[in-house]
């Protein structure tokens, strides 16, 4: 994986890449402002730029939003202090595929970030549930098909399945028979998507995949 790191701040951009060196990740470059982000992904072409959102010139916001018009391929993910839900929800309109707080303990950052690498989405704890809950609203003007998208973009491909079978009421070992798989595999998958939604149980889990209508897929 070749990162491009973009932040105006001197002394944590040395920081982070320290600790990227330490776990043997490749940093092919940085970027202090959004001009000098976008022109080093044009020249480097990283496989993820971590994207500061407060940046003099041109904000990482701005910066998101030409990159993946020019260089849809780049996963870009948003690595800032600001915890608003309109930063949040404004990056994700941007596109960008993550967004994590620099509050985030490094061992946390890194876990979080390798999630990446597997199909999912990076985000910081609690973030996800109020992504879901903001998709959701717009999606009662929008209609469901667009609801559906967002919850299938929060969980992996497999995770949709299970949660939309259980929805309709099957049991794990009748899910399991489905799609081959076995109980255990289905309830270990049940735990991953209430972590995942950032939901505290699975009563929870099921009234939000019923809201959503998966349970009519």
């Amino acid at each position: 994986m070749k990162v491009l790191l973009a932040d105006d701040h001197p002394l944590f951009l040395e920081g982070l890449k320290n600790l990227f060196a330490l776990r043997g990740i490749q940093v092919v470059g940085t970027a202090r402002d959004g001009n000098d982000a976008i022109d080093k992904a044009r020249a480097l072409e990283p496989d993820v730029v971590l994207m500061d959102i407060r940046m003099p010139l041109l904000d990482g916001l701005a910066a998101t939003r030409i990159l993946k018009k020019e260089q849809p391929e780049i996963k870009v993910v948003i690595l800032t202090m600001s915890a608003s839900d309109e930063d949040l929800f404004e990056a994700v309109k941007s596109g960008a595929c993550g967004y994590i707080l620099k509050t985030e303990e490094p061992e946390d950052f890194f876990h979080i970030l390798s999630g990446l690498m597997r199909g999912e989405t990076p985000l910081s704890a609690g973030l996800a549930h109020r992504i879901l809950e903001e998709f959701a609203r717009q999606g009662e003007a929008a209609g469901t098909v667009e609801r559906r998208g967002e919850t299938e973009e929060a969980l992996t491909p497999r995770q949709t399945e299970v949660l939309s079978l259980v929805a309709q009421g099957l049991t794990y070992k009748e899910v399991g028979g489905k799609l081959f798989l076995t109980e255990h595999t289905i309830k270990y998958h049940m735990g991953r998507i209430v972590e995942r939604l950032q939901m505290e149980n699975r009563r929870q889990v099921l009234e939000y995949a019923r809201r959503m209508k998966l349970n009519e897929k």
